[in-house]
């Protein structure tokens, strides 16, 4: 027996932020200063390294949970499957839901609990929880699945990856262009057969202060006391190349696979510059070229939802909705993740 996605679905906001959106803001550096060059330029410099050209923000009166259960209806459909009969739905988030122009954000209920009221189940036995992982919480969702499947003690798992970023974003830091928001869900379940998850790999960094690059914390703007995500860009991408491609490695040779039989590799869209340096030192790693259109990206018109990246992407490309990207029967593909805490994971799948 193997544990499989069976089926996918994204909520994606139809509100499309471009660019030029920002050319009027003011940013400030960590100091609260105005950078010395003017918005224009700090765009095209943020463009050219991220490869973001536009972003989505969800409606005023659309919240992370909404988007979390339009994917996951979209994911049932897909899937063919009763909502009754899923044991457990789980939704990795950052921030819960955050009402527009509020500084707080709402804890209680769980996403997963509001999810499975929007869905109608009634099922006491369908347990909802959240799991918080930074970026690489959906990727988590589904090893957890995997763990419940293998043990028994479910046969079908909702896992979902949503998240509202525009609304926990400091208007005066320019890292703050690189956030949006978005949703993708996925059933996991039970099922014979060759496809299924081959391996999974987990790693937290905490030993050199890395708990420090992805936070909460105060607005550059010192008359603001409201707290943003904040990153330390720098030291993000230097530890990300240090550490992921490693644990991609681990996570497929437990697999058994040749590297020569891997199709794609869905990596969290967070910088596409970052992503591509990855890619390639997880080739080298095998004394490997990198093979051609093996590294599938959305990040140029969805911007980074976090969460919400890998199985948004997912689902696109299962869906032909992603010019140049197919996968066929038996296409063996990688998951991969980095954020927040530092965690790194990643998964073999085969198609």
């Amino acid at each position: 027996m193997k544990t499989i996605i069976s089926g996918t679905g994204r909520a994606v906001p139809n509100n499309v932020i471009p660019n030029s959106a920002f050319a009027q803001q003011t940013f400030l550096d960590e100091e609260g200063n105005p950078f010395a060059i003017d918005s224009s330029e700090i765009i095209e410099k943020f463009s050219s390294i991220t490869g973001i050209e536009e972003r989505r923000y969800a409606d005023k009166d659309i919240n992370s949970s909404d988007l979390a259960a339009e994917a996951a209806k979209k994911a049932i459909a897909n899937a063919g499957c009763d909502p009754e009969q899923i044991d457990y739905i789980i939704v990795a988030h950052n921030f819960g839901d955050t009402q527009l122009n509020s500084s707080q954000s709402e804890p209680l209920p769980s996403l997963s609990s509001k999810v499975k009221t929007h869905l109608g189940i009634k099922n006491p036995n369908c347990v909802a929880y959240d799991i918080l992982f930074g970026c690489p919480g959906w990727i988590e969702g589904v090893v957890q699945a995997h763990a419940f499947i293998k043990a028994d003690m479910a046969q079908r798992c909702l896992v979902i990856g949503a998240e509202t970023l525009s609304r926990v974003i400091d208007p005066v830091d320019r890292d703050s262009m690189i956030f949006a928001d978005g949703a993708g869900a996925t059933i996991i379940e039970k099922k014979e057969g060759e496809a299924g998850i081959l391996s999974h790999k987990t790693v937290t960094y905490t030993a050199n202060n890395e708990i420090d690059m992805l936070n909460y914390g105060q607005s550059y703007n010192p008359d603001n006391s409201t707290k943003f995500i904040k990153m330390k860009g720098r030291k993000v991408y230097e530890f990300a190349l240090s550490n992921v491609p490693q644990a991609m490695k681990a996570c497929f040779d437990a697999s058994g696979e040749d590297i020569s039989a891997l199709k794609k590799v869905f990596i969290h869209q967070a910088n596409m510059k970052m992503d591509d340096a990855i890619i390639k030192r997880f080739y080298r790693l095998y004394r490997s070229a990198v093979p051609e259109n093996v590294l599938p990206m959305n990040i140029q018109k969805h911007g980074n939802s976090s969460v919400a990246t890998v199985p948004t992407l997912y689902d696109q490309v299962l869906k032909n909705d992603l010019e140049g990207h197919q996968l066929q029967k038996g296409d063996v593909i990688l998951f991969a993740s980095v954020g927040a805490g530092m965690n790194v994971n990643a998964i073999t799948y085969k198609v």
